[in-house]
């Protein structure tokens, strides 16, 4: 095995990790722990580290993987592996090494983006830059032991504005007025300077911060193309529905965050409406087009992919409106989120599997909406 294949085992291997330990430390934080043969200690670490583990260990990885990939550089894997050895460290309680390493894997993906935007100067990866730049503040803060109230914003604004940077260069060649790329701007700067003054100033950040979100869930409604090609066929009516689904949580995800910040109890609310509802949400709508770009799966697309994207909004649904009130809904929308991702993944890899028995493992382009 040469080492590029090695470095891309590992980092699968810290991928799936990431995400598995994510999702058990989010269902014991609910009071759902799973049987662990051995030591078991890891599931508390688990816990205790869930967004960490969720977002840096595990979509860190993913963008930082996707981003080397397109860097096309030696250098820009250094990311990836350092995002995906914090995972580790998270779960071996080494949370210093940890924070150390999350710092480490912000200023090489911020390089990696300059370099990105130095051989494409667009608006995209100007966004795309500015993504990695909030990812890197609230990696520094995780590392000099801030609070989650003033990390969280910047590592939420760290995938919302990736997810954004990533519709408008997907439909840059619609025809827009050109109001769309200003109010797109103003309604990102506002999100940065929420996570900025969350820290400081809980309540005005966290009311501004969530009117962000809100904002730019309209914003997406109204400009993304998801609107035209959800009355389409096939994989782009598939992605439309996850993109308006997504859209949707997020702007339920920013009203919660600004309850939150105003003292009522919405905070689980917030949170996973923007991190199952939107971001879930978004990886399931752009799978069969990532895969084949980092991984080189391609997916026979079909009906079924709709089973596990119906399964993640109606158990979310559980867990956000029942369980507002009972715990015990709570933690059954919980697992039912869990058992959504699994769904998704089995379908994922029955989708690879259909795709080389009937391609006989030959590529062809993917469409995108």
């Amino acid at each position: 095995m040469n080492s590029r294949r090695a470095i891309g085992v590992l980092l699968a291997a810290g991928v799936a990790a990431a995400l598995l330990a994510g999702v058990a430390g989010g269902l014991a934080r609910v009071g759902i722990v799973l049987a662990s043969p051995g030591d078991a200690g890891w599931i508390g670490r688990a816990a205790l580290g869930h967004a960490a583990l969720m977002i840096c260990a595990f979509m860190g990885t993913v963008i930082g993987i996707e981003r080397a990939v397109a860097a096309r550089h030696r250098l820009a894997w250094f990311a990836p592996i350092a995002s995906a050895a914090s995972g580790a460290c998270l779960l071996a309680g080494a949370s210093d090494a940890a924070g150390l390493l999350l710092a480490v894997a912000g200023v090489a993906f911020v390089g990696v983006n300059v370099m990105l935007v130095r051989r494409q100067k667009a608006a995209h990866t100007a966004l795309l830059l500015v993504s990695a730049l909030a990812w890197l503040a609230g990696n520094v803060l995780f590392a000099a032991g801030a609070s989650g109230g003033a990390v969280l914003p910047w590592w939420f604004a760290f995938l919302v504005v990736t997810i954004a940077a990533e519709r408008l260069e997907m439909t840059r060649l619609m025809r827009r007025r050109p109001v769309a790329l200003v109010s797109l701007q103003a309604v990102l700067g506002l999100m940065l300077a929420g996570a900025a003054t969350s820290g400081p100033w809980p309540l005005a950040g966290g009311l501004l911060f969530g009117a962000a979100l809100v904002a730019l869930a309209g914003w997406l409604v109204v400009f993304d193309i998801a609107r035209r090609t959800v009355r389409a066929a096939g994989l782009p009516r598939y992605m439309a529905v996850c993109l308006l689904g997504g859209y949707g949580w997020l702007a339920i995800g920013g009203l919660c965050w600004m309850a939150t910040a105003a003292g009522l109890p919405a905070r689980d609310a917030a949170l996973h409406a923007i991190g199952l509802g939107f971001i879930v949400s978004m990886m399931m709508g752009h799978a069969p087009v990532i895969l084949p770009a980092i991984a080189r799966i391609k997916l026979l697309f079909g009906p079924i992919f709709y089973l596990p994207l119906a399964a993640l909004h109606g158990s979310l649904l559980l867990r956000l409106v029942a369980g507002a009130t009972d715990l015990r809904w709570r933690a059954d929308g919980a697992l039912f989120n869990a058992l959504a991702l699994v769904l998704f993944a089995a379908t994922a890899v029955g989708a690879a599997i259909a795709w080389r028995r009937r391609h006989g493992g030959r590529l062809a382009s993917t469409r995108t909406p």
